[in-house]
């Protein structure tokens, strides 16, 4: 009776261990204003299941992310979700955030974003909603690096928003 028990354990145990998802619902994006070009430059990184299984629920059940097996209009779906969600006022103005592409890493997704044409900040406002509609205890982390000045963010579905002001 012990060696059943025992051999249950062994085998049952494992197999529980590696079919949960992962517990921790996070994205981190990076922006960075390069003033010689005139630019704001977004790096967002998501991880692929969560991302994937959003797109199919909001776009297409058929979406895979992964370069082999992808559909024609993933990079669309990505460009239409992200702009959606990530709103950027630069000195109290909209600005337009431009989906320049993505590529994978491991188990991230990494999405280029872009602002163009601006000449400097004084005041700079991110709301990113990346995911929200997924899962309630997402977070996204949001570093800056403006005027010099670096400053992170978490943002929640309770507080969507950060601001960085220079004055």
């Amino acid at each position: 009776m012990k060696r059943i028990k025992l051999l249950l354990l062994i085998f049952v145990l494992p197999l529980l261990a590696f079919t949960t998802a992962h517990k921790y619902y996070i994205s981190v994006t990076q922006i960075e204003y390069i003033k010689d070009k005139q630019s704001v430059q977004i790096i967002s990184r998501i991880f692929i299941d969560d991302f994937e299984s959003l797109l199919q629920k909001r776009y297409d059940e058929k979406i895979i992310l992964n370069e082999e097996n992808e559909l024609i209009e993933v990079n669309s779906y990505i460009e239409m979700y992200l702009t959606q969600k990530i709103k950027v006022k630069i000195n109290g103005k909209d600005a337009q955030v431009v989906f320049l592409g993505k590529e994978y890493e491991d188990d991230i997704v990494r999405c280029f974003l872009e602002i163009d044409n601006i000449e400097s900040i004084n005041s700079f406002e991110i709301s990113n909603k990346v995911l929200f509609d997924l899962k309630e205890e997402q977070q996204n982390i949001v570093k800056l690096n403006i005027n010099s000045k670096k400053k992170s963010f978490l943002l929640t579905a309770q507080k969507q928003k950060a601001l960085l002001k220079f004055n």
